[in-house]
């Protein structure tokens, strides 16, 4: 089997239905998951509105024929609304947290028309019902969105519901993208392989097939039933990339992206802005949008609150145990990189002699193991009780009033001091687009046994890509891996 028909064979397998069907599938589910939402909106609202003896409401008789009548005129309405909203639209759908937006964009726009034509009508409808029914249903209709992505996420998973990719460039690039729509499986990009003037057919590159030379991109695209072409730009001459663009941008079963050649520092995601009607890409100042910024803020700074109310005398306790064990202040300050690059002072409980420079100045072997790794395993400065608290991560604690300062988050990459910053090399730009976190992906994954080349690669991979569920998940893991003491030193 060639290696044009192996990709091929990756597309749909035996028995699974074609890729149309499946997306047939997933929007007539999302269609009578927001019939059945807007339905219960209706009758939720009703019931909060006339049955409940709510002290805001005025007590009137209401009509429940009337109501269901209306429920049943709203209903074609709002799915109008979502098709334009695009909510139906498959080029659109389990993307970020915009179809969310698109949700409470539409029904609050249904709502006004519909309050429009009650005034012109001059039909009567209980304004409580209104706003309740507007309420439950942007609720509803985001629940039934959040369940059926969870079943698509778990579906492209198993091959389901996937889009076949090809990447044009086998380039330092291309390969870096390849590798993370490869990682993000929920994605749904099902890279076939790479075009590539320079490499032979047949070869792998990032673990992946060379199809063909760009010469013979249209015929690979036609025997794979590909879908998403992705150029690397840098990898191209202009004239390769205005062919291919002649060929494939007018059509209507084929998209066209281009990579701007900037991949290392597109973490924080890129718009495209119209200027003197020039179409010009602009790089994102932070990695989370609006969305993802308050969800996190509101996990970090309510968990944090809960948190330190409840160990407020552990932290009392630790800082007079500190304070005995060893002379010097119970808190060390470490200045480390905040995002955008700022610096600010990381709190921690003190769990080394003030004296470490002297002590570590005895050990020249120690030191070369320090520069090289940024670690040691047997640091002569630990205290005897700063032992049991990097162990057990307890000497982290104050850098939860870090997080109430505004400078960490719960969860995100490992912090570093400024001299660090050059073991990260280009990828040093992407690690200050978010909050340095005091947990994170290096804590579940080894803590101090991991090297620091994997601690980066761990670090980028939750920059690119971070939800409010890998934040969960990380702090669910982390208590056993904190319990367990695996990695501390």
């Amino acid at each position: 089997m060639s290696s044009v028909d192996l990709a091929r064979s990756r597309t749909r397998p035996l028995g699974m239905p074609s890729r149309k069907t499946q997306r047939r599938i997933l929007i007539a589910a999302l269609r009578l998951g927001d019939v059945i939402a807007l339905v219960l909106a209706s009758l939720i609202a009703y019931v909060f509105r006339f049955l409940f003896e709510i002290e805001i409401f005025e007590a009137v008789t209401p009509s429940p024929d009337f109501y269901v009548h209306v429920t049943v005129l709203l209903i074609p309405l709002w799915l109008l609304l979502f098709h334009l909203f695009h909510l139906y639209d498959w080029h659109y759908l389990l993307g970020g947290t915009s179809e969310y937006g698109s949700i409470v964009n539409a029904c609050t726009l249904g709502v006004m028309f519909l309050s429009i034509a009650l005034i012109i009508t001059r039909v009567i409808i209980a304004r409580g019902w209104l706003v309740l029914f507007w309420l439950f249903t942007i609720a509803f209709v985001g629940v039934v969105r959040f369940a059926m992505r969870r079943v698509a996420y778990a579906a492209r998973r198993r091959g389901y519901l996937r889009t076949p990719v090809l990447v044009v460039g086998a380039d330092a690039e291309g390969c870096a993208i390849a590798e993370q729509l490869r990682e993000a499986q929920t994605s749904g990009a099902d890279v076939l392989g790479f075009v590539d003037d320079r490499v032979s057919p047949g070869e792998k590159v990032c673990d992946l097939p060379v199809l063909g030379s760009v010469a013979h991109l249209p015929r690979i695209v036609t025997q794979n039933d590909v879908e998403e072409i992705i150029l690397s730009t840098a990898a191209l001459t202009r004239e390769q990339v205005l062919q291919i663009y002649d060929t494939f941008g007018p059509s209507s079963t084929v998209e066209l992206r281009l990579s701007p050649g900037l991949f290392e520092i597109l973490t924080t995601g890129a718009r495209v802005k119209e200027w003197g009607y020039v179409p010009l890409v602009s790089v994102n100042k932070v990695r989370l949008d609006e969305f993802e910024t308050a969800l996190k803020t509101i996990l970090d700074y309510g968990l944090t609150l809960a948190g330190l109310v409840v160990i407020a005398p552990i932290l009392l306790i630790i800082a007079i145990a500190v304070k005995l064990d060893s002379p010097g202040p119970a808190i060390y300050r470490r200045r480390v990189l905040g995002r955008g690059g700022g610096e600010f002072d990381a709190f921690k409980f003190r769990t080394m002699h003030v004296n470490g420079d002297e002590i570590l100045a005895r050990h020249p072997e120690l030191q070369a193991e320090l520069k090289t790794n940024g670690k040691l395993k047997d640091d002569p400065r630990v205290t005897r009780l700063g032992k049991v608290l990097r162990k057990f991560s307890l000497d982290e604690f104050p850098q939860l009033f870090n997080i109430l300062l505004g400078q960490m988050s719960l969860v995100g990459p490992r912090m570093i001091c400024p001299a660090e910053g050059a073991f990260y090399g280009k990828w040093k730009m992407n690690l200050l687009t978010v909050k340095p976190g005091i947990t994170g992906m290096w804590q579940i994954s080894g803590r101090s046994d991991v090297t620091y080349e994997e601690r980066i690669r761990l670090d980028m991979h939750y920059i690119r890509n971070y939800t409010i569920w890998t934040d969960l998940m990380i702090l669910f893991r982390t208590i056993p891996a904190v319990l367990g003491g695996r990695g501390a030193y």
